[in-house]
């Protein structure tokens, strides 16, 4: 067993353990960091791949920037998780997990019969890579040429999502200075019973 395949095997294991525990913690916090951590893993196995354009954004972008946002967010908003995660779902939602647990495992099933029964299976859609595969100049001519139109749509979506969050925000402002004020107004008012008496 060769360094490449220690180093594959211990990115997978550290991917799929973070996502595991992305989806499973109740502290908001600590699911965050658990994604940051998987997000590195994946990182890793792109960087082994040979697209290393494709893992330094998955770091520079989603862990650096994206998830930190989201971190920001989970902490200034001091999310709680005060929902009962203990209840019994309905059948419906029963039997979806079911179904999607049992694709997961036959794709798992499929997956560690690829990788150590060789065969004639196919090995995925990349068996032969290109000269430049992964590379800022096929990344750059791919984004603005097919798909210029899906890239300006997402950038649209951030910016109503930014838009949206400020005007949440300055709507909690004002809801907040409202209620500081009928505080003070009734602080008054007590302090004006206390003075008659």
């Amino acid at each position: 067993m060769n360094l490449d395949t220690i180093i594959f095997i211990v990115s997978a294991l550290v991917a799929v353990s973070g996502a595991t525990m992305m989806i499973s913690l109740r502290n908001p916090v600590l699911s965050v960091m658990s994604m940051i951590l998987s997000l590195v893993a994946q990182a890793v196995l792109y960087i082994q791949l040979g697209a290393l354009f494709v893992g330094a954004v998955l770091i520079i972008v989603y862990s650096g920037a994206i998830m930190v946002l989201f971190l920001f967010v989970i902490m200034l908003l001091n999310l709680r998780g005060s929902e009962d995660l203990g209840r019994q779902s309905s059948p419906i939602k029963m039997s979806t997990k079911i179904l999607f647990s049992l694709m997961l495992f036959v794709e798992f099933v499929f997956v560690i019969k690829v990788g150590f029964f060789k065969g004639d299976i196919p090995l995925g859609v990349m068996s032969q890579t290109t000269d430049n595969f992964g590379s800022v100049e096929s990344v750059a001519e791919l984004l603005f040429t097919n798909y210029l139109y899906p890239f300006e749509l997402t950038s649209v979506l951030l910016l109503s999502a930014i838009v949206g969050a400020v005007v949440m925000s300055k709507r909690d402002a004002a809801e907040t200075k409202t209620d500081e004020s009928a505080v003070a107004v009734k602080d008054s008012d007590s302090k004006e019973q206390v003075v008659e008496s």
